[in-house]
């Protein structure tokens, strides 16, 4: 019987090392920003975002490498939009101008879901007025439409005629270069919220 206790407490031994080790070898997250995640995805981060070639409110050709050269906070909207995209991108470029005081070195960029209408001239007014570091984007209505479902941005026409107006999705996304989507923050996201969270990522970069 003392032989058969013997055994068990042996077994009681390894088994307790065994979880030991356990727990010493096994990785850690490989989520190095969990820390400031206050959102998830169906399908993870990378089922947000890819690669995508348009043109800027300069006029010129630019990649996602091109735009997303540092931490970048990208919205969709269209400059004819009456309320809620300029209180957006407002909103966004503050949280930069905050980050900013801190050091903290994120580009604004709005890529349009109107290309009709948003011509680079009418994206350099409006980018202009809000940040002198916001990026606009538009594009031929096939390169639009891609970065749109790349992104999982909602947009539809709604009316007819000059002054039609555009259903869409609000959210921001925060990227970054060689990581891709980090986050996405909704319209109640004040500044002061959106500038803790987003330093919280660049200094995990």
């Amino acid at each position: 019987m003392s032989r058969f206790f013997a055994i068990i407490a042996v077994l009681v031994v390894l088994s307790g090392l065994g979880t030991a080790l356990l727990l010493i070898l096994r990785p850690a997250s490989a989520d190095q920003f969990a820390a400031c995640r206050s959102t998830a995805v169906a399908g993870g981060s990378a089922a947000i975002g890819g690669p995508f070639e348009l043109t800027d409110h300069n006029d010129r050709r630019v990649t996602d490498v091109d735009v997303i050269d540092r931490p970048t906070l990208m919205y969709f909207g269209y400059t004819f939009c009456p309320d809620v995209c300029p209180l957006d991108t407002y909103r966004n470029a503050e949280a930069v101008a905050l980050l900013g005081e801190r050091g903290v070195d994120v580009k604004p960029v709005m890529v349009t879901i109107d290309p009709a209408r948003d011509t680079s001239e009418a994206l350099a007014a409006f980018v202009g007025y809000l940040h002198e570091d916001m990026v606009g984007l538009t594009g031929t209505t096939e390169e639009i439409a891609a970065a749109i479902k790349a992104y999982r941005v909602y947009a539809a026409k709604n009316g007819e005629g000059e002054n039609y107006l555009m259903d869409h999705s609000t959210w921001t996304y925060l990227m970054a270069p060689e990581h891709g989507f980090l986050e996405f923050f909704g319209r109640d996201t004040s500044p002061e919220d959106m500038a803790d969270q987003v330093a919280c990522f660049v200094d995990k970069l």
